[in-house]
């Protein structure tokens, strides 16, 4: 019960946050934007936010508690933005006094760069391509890795065009099942879809295992063409150990 209290009261303890390293700065911010609301001092942040007036001598005890509060929470905002950052962004923006100066530095900064980004990884997902010479759910995972990325830039791409892109980079040995997908008229999610295809691609090798290769066969043709000059029947071919 202490532990759950302890947690209750920490929402640090729940709430795992990476430092910031100046990439993939909207799921660092969405992090950032919870655990400073699960503290209640978010609002600090709002531009909209009115400023404290400067203390006089007439400050009522209700003002004075309201800009003590202000400045607390002001400080506990600014040390949390700054302990998730890197070093090296840490010294960049540490000379900066208010929390919402340093967290509009960091918005103008990386959100600006992302336009960059975002091109790159398009460019990067339509140029990937899918080889026989890898495991296939191993190329997909990688190119769902290029959605997520964009998808953290808020560059969402749709499930049917997800299923089409990862169909069209398929080699030319998957072109029976791209025909047999494409003619089919059921809609899949993009899990679905990684499922379907990864029963295809288990079943293609155990096929493959399970079927001899063209040297055997040739192996045992010869083996029988030179004992007798006759071709062997089903029966005495399955009887003649494959080398």
């Amino acid at each position: 019960m202490e532990k759950l209290m302890s947690v209750v009261e920490n929402p640090k303890e729940i709430i795992k946050l990476d430092r910031f390293d100046g990439t993939n700065f909207t799921r660092w911010r969405d992090k950032m934007i919870f655990l400073l609301s699960a503290f209640n001092i978010y609002y600090v942040l709002d531009s909209a936010l009115p400023l404290m007036p400067e203390p006089t001598a007439e400050d009522s005890d209700v003002v004075k508690e309201e800009r003590k509060k202000r400045e607390h929470d002001e400080l506990l905002c600014r040390g949390h933005i700054l302990n998730t950052l890197t070093d090296r962004l840490y010294d960049l923006y540490c000379n900066l006094k208010s929390p919402r100066e340093i967290w509009t530095a960091l918005q103008t900064a990386y959100q600006n760069e992302k336009r960059g980004i975002d091109k790159f990884l398009a460019l990067q997902y339509f140029e990937f391509k899918i080889f026989d010479t890898r495991p296939i759910m191993d190329q997909i995972h990688e190119l769902q890795i290029l959605v997520s990325k964009l998808s953290d830039l808020e560059v969402k791409i749709p499930d049917a065009l997800q299923i089409g892109a990862i169909l069209s980079k398929l080699p030319s040995s998957w072109n029976d099942y791209r025909k047999k997908i494409l003619h089919s008229m059921d809609k899949m999610t993009v899990e679905q879809f990684r499922t379907h295809i990864q029963i295809e691609s288990e079943t293609r090798a155990r096929d493959a295992i399970s079927q001899p290769s063209s040297s055997a066969v040739n192996f045992i043709v010869c083996y029988w063409q030179v004992g007798s000059g006759i071709l062997p029947t089903s029966e005495e071919r399955s009887s003649v150990p494959v080398m």
